[in-house]
């Protein structure tokens, strides 16, 4: 009696339904997954500016000013070096450093602002400034909600 080898595997049809079930469960989830990345970024970026907004804050009380556009929120790390600079700044700055926003670009700053004392914001995803995404001071309460 021949005992036949029997060979344990896969074969190529169960490995291609499988993939086909994995396609479909990824064309359901992505949408989902991507839907709050991108409100996580857009949340992201308020707190972030929310935080900078207070050290702003912190450094009117303490300084008795608020840094220009031309310090930049830079000022918030390190005394700026040109005019107008600021008496009473703490040794170790307001801020350790300065967070970028989600799409990897550095928040700006208008100071006197166009829509307050002072503009904080961040261009958003289309990294253009000055359009309808842009995420700022003036609007954060869209985004924290």
């Amino acid at each position: 009696m021949k005992h036949m080898k029997r060979h344990s595997g896969f074969s190529l049809i169960e490995v291609m339904v499988v993939l086909l079930i994995i396609g479909m469960m990824a064309a359901l989830v992505a949408p989902a997954i991507l839907g709050n990345q991108e409100t996580a970024q857009l949340k992201k970026a308020a707190i972030d500016i929310q935080q900078l907004e207070s050290a702003m804050q912190m450094y009117k009380v303490r300084t008795n000013m608020f840094p220009t556009t031309e310090q930049g929120l830079e000022a918030l790390v390190n005394q700026p070096t040109m005019d107008p600079i600021p008496r009473n700044y703490p040794q170790e700055g307001f801020i350790n450093r300065l967070p970028q926003d989600p799409w990897g670009n550095d928040y700006q700053l208008l100071s006197p602002g166009e829509m307050g004392t002072f503009d904080i914001f961040s261009a958003g995803p289309d990294m253009q400034p000055g359009t309808e995404d842009d995420i700022g001071n003036w609007n954060l309460e869209e985004y924290l909600n």
